[in-house]
């Protein structure tokens, strides 16, 4: 922590972090009972667009973590206020779980594309749909592009290769809100009152949970459940600041030795 001022907050990714699916991580509620009790504050970020912020947190109740709505910020969250600034009418390409979270904003005539993961949706005909208004001159508004995720049966593709497909059939870029993008973290600990220099980010994803975390200024702890693979963390430049098996190691690191 030379150099560094005091570390003052905490976020934490979810899916592969904490949980998976309806299983908790082993000893993960425990180590954020802890983590609870040190002057740090706690935040929960997460690209997951399978399902509303409600409905994730009753999940994560299910799963006896004390989490309250107002603590998580999600990739939902910052695309909702995309739409919004730019006052868009989307064609949301989203599970019907996530529609809860656009309540209120108007889809008709849609003039934009948001694309998060939406597995039951993902046919030839919604696609082409979304590359014909793309290609018109629509924005394409990419949720996250995260390669894959960890199911309870596996690895499952993520909305990546969905929006890189339409981004090669449109000729065109996506503007991507989630992680790893900067504002995402950035927006994240805005309310929290510290900067990035001053947080840790803890999370199974390589290059979106700890990169994106280390290019915004933060510090990145790679843990080794969820989608990790071997050999994850040589594939970031700087390298994690810590891997280490899981989130209740990340938690005894983080207490011993940056607070």
């Amino acid at each position: 922590m030379a150099g560094r001022r005091a570390l003052k907050a905490v976020l934490i990714d979810l899916s592969g972090t904490l949980h998976i699916e309806d299983t908790a991580v082993p000893g993960a509620q425990d180590a954020l009972n802890r983590l609870r009790q040190a002057s740090v504050d706690v935040k929960f970020v997460t690209n997951t667009t399978k399902e509303s912020k409600r409905s994730l947190v009753e999940r994560l109740q299910r799963l006896d973590f004390h989490v309250q709505e107002k603590e998580i910020f999600t990739s939902l969250s910052a695309a909702r206020s995309l739409v919004e600034r730019k006052q868009l009418r989307p064609l949301l390409l989203l599970e019907d779980s996530a529609l809860e979270d656009f309540t209120g904003i108007d889809t008709s005539e849609p003039n934009a594309v948001v694309i998060g993961l939406s597995p039951d949706h993902f046919n030839y005909q919604t696609l082409n749909q979304a590359f014909r208004m793309v290609l018109e001159g629509a924005p394409l508004i990419a949720i996250h592009k995260a390669r894959y995720y960890k199911r309870a049966d596996g690895l499952a593709l993520g909305p990546g290769p969905f929006v890189a497909g339409l981004e090669f059939a449109a000729d065109c870029r996506a503007t991507v809100v989630g992680k790893p993008e900067k504002c995402f973290f950035t927006q994240a600990l805005s309310d929290l009152g510290c900067s990035p220099t001053e947080a840790v980010m803890i999370g199974d994803d390589a290059r979106d949970d700890v990169g994106g975390a280390q290019n915004a200024g933060m510090l990145g702890i790679l843990v080794r459940t969820g989608k990790y693979r071997e050999g994850d963390e040589d594939k970031i430049n700087p390298p994690p600041h810590l891997t280490c098996d899981s989130f209740p190691e990340a938690v005894a690191h983080i207490l011993k030795n940056l607070l």
